[in-house]
């Protein structure tokens, strides 16, 4: 879909190639079936991008939701994407997490090692995100946010020890090319494609996940 990062260098913004964020949400949705939902946006005030929010010194300016109920307005048509995108074009793509996947959040110095382990490995990856900030997200099968504190326990980590969270029901991922401000947009380490329409279970990557967390410490 868009530009998928390579290596670890700083995440440029990726080219839309002529194509609108409503594009680019109605395609999560009727090519992946992914529940999308419109966030925040950025406005223009004396030449300075700020948050719609109206907070000056908003954490995620442009890339959090617009309103509290988010999650009922989030859905699966691709024909009310493209109304609830029509009403704000430039609104970001959030997806909301504890329905066709949940997501692991790492830093990316952890997800890169990661990455890398998991090549060597052979294993079968889902889509993987990162963000301005310097976050990975690794899409995986719903149900990772109950099972994920115990399966990082078994592998002999205190899960409070870790920079690892797993994402379920009532959160969200921001999704490419959503811009956090000034930082930069969401961005690809692992594009959708065919090949990862089908995700993996938690249990198959948390091992390289919490070990990579383990030594990024």
């Amino acid at each position: 879909m868009e530009e998928t990062i390579a290596g670890t260098e700083t995440a440029q913004i990726p080219q839309q190639r002529g194509e609108s964020l409503q594009d680019i949400a109605v395609r999560y949705a009727e090519e992946r079936h992914w529940d999308v939902f419109p966030g925040t946006w950025l406005e223009a005030v004396d030449g300075v991008q700020r948050c719609s929010c109206g907070e000056p010194a908003c954490a995620l300016p442009g890339a959090h939701p617009a309103r509290d109920d988010w999650a009922t307005q989030a859905t699966g048509s691709a024909t009310v994407a493209r109304r609830l995108w029509s009403k704000q074009p430039t609104a970001s793509i959030l997806l909301p997490t504890g329905r066709t996947f949940d997501a692991i959040e790492v830093p990316e110095s952890a997800g890169f090692l990661a990455l890398a382990r998991m090549e060597r490995m052979e294993l079968t990856l889902g889509p993987v995100t990162c963000t301005p900030d310097r976050r990975m997200h690794f899409l995986v099968l719903p149900g990772a946010a109950a099972k994920v504190p115990d399966l990082v326990r078994r592998l002999g980590w205190p899960p409070a020890s870790l920079d690892l969270t797993a994402l379920g029901e009532g959160a969200y991922v921001a999704a490419p090319p959503t811009r956090f401000g000034s930082r930069g947009a969401v961005q690809w380490a692992c594009r959708p494609t065919p090949a990862n329409r089908w995700l993996p279970d938690a249990e198959e990557l948390i091992s390289p996940l919490a070990y990579a967390c383990g030594r990024d410490r």
